[in-house]
């Protein structure tokens, strides 16, 4: 296998082979990556529900990621953030979907920035060959006394692409072709000015790769 570049990137893009949607912006694009922005979707585990037995704890062994009844789902609006509390886990989308042709997979990392913030980001680690679908991110605020703001559009962790040297048959994941029911560092002025007012449409037109 061998990473792409970002002129092959850029190539494949063009191509149609290598696909996002909304499309990537100039920011996004790194020398041998690709970054990923936060979607609009939260979603905060549940504790507890009730039972015909009572009010039941919530535990390990029947967490369904598939059942809305295990979370809050939050759907953000233009404009608005998350605050994400001290120690608080979270499920987080992708603003991005992405589809992956099949002699390519993708290997998730989280962005130094990130990580510099406080917030773990618990990545899988691959975006198979062949996947059609936005992502799911699990996050964590790791300090013990500050809240975390996430804004809708922040850039949030990094893909790098390896070719395969065969075409794989994709494996359909529960997230294949399917919707998913940031404390900003000052990196890009303009760029987080945009996304802190909600006007990702106006990042995305100013910004779009040529």
């Amino acid at each position: 296998m061998s990473i792409i570049t970002k002129k092959d990137i850029i190539d494949r893009i063009r191509s149609g082979s290598l696909a996002f949607k909304p499309n990537l912006d100039q920011f996004q694009l790194q020398e041998h990556s690709a970054d990923l922005r936060l979607g609009f979707t939260f979603m905060i585990p549940k504790m507890w529900h009730m039972t015909p037995g009572g009010r039941e704890s919530l535990d390990i062994t029947h967490f369904d990621k598939r059942n809305h009844e295990y979370f809050e789902v939050v759907e953000l609006e233009q404009g608005q953030h998350f605050d994400l509390l001290p120690q608080e886990y979270i499920l987080v989308s992708t603003l991005e979907a992405i589809k992956m042709p099949r002699d390519l997979m993708g290997i998730l990392y989280p962005r130094s920035s990130t990580n510099r913030k406080g917030l773990s980001l618990d990545l899988t680690g691959i975006i198979d060959a062949g996947y059609d679908g936005q992502l799911i991110l699990p996050i964590r605020n790791n300090t013990r006394s500050q809240a975390i703001r996430l804004f809708p559009g922040e850039r949030l962790c990094q893909v790098v692409f390896e070719e395969l040297k065969t075409e794989v048959e994709p494996r359909q994941s529960k997230y294949h072709q399917k919707d998913i029911i940031e404390g900003v560092q000052m990196e890009k002025k303009d760029e987080v000015d945009l996304l802190t007012k909600g006007d990702i449409k106006t990042l995305k037109e100013k910004y779009k790769v040529e």
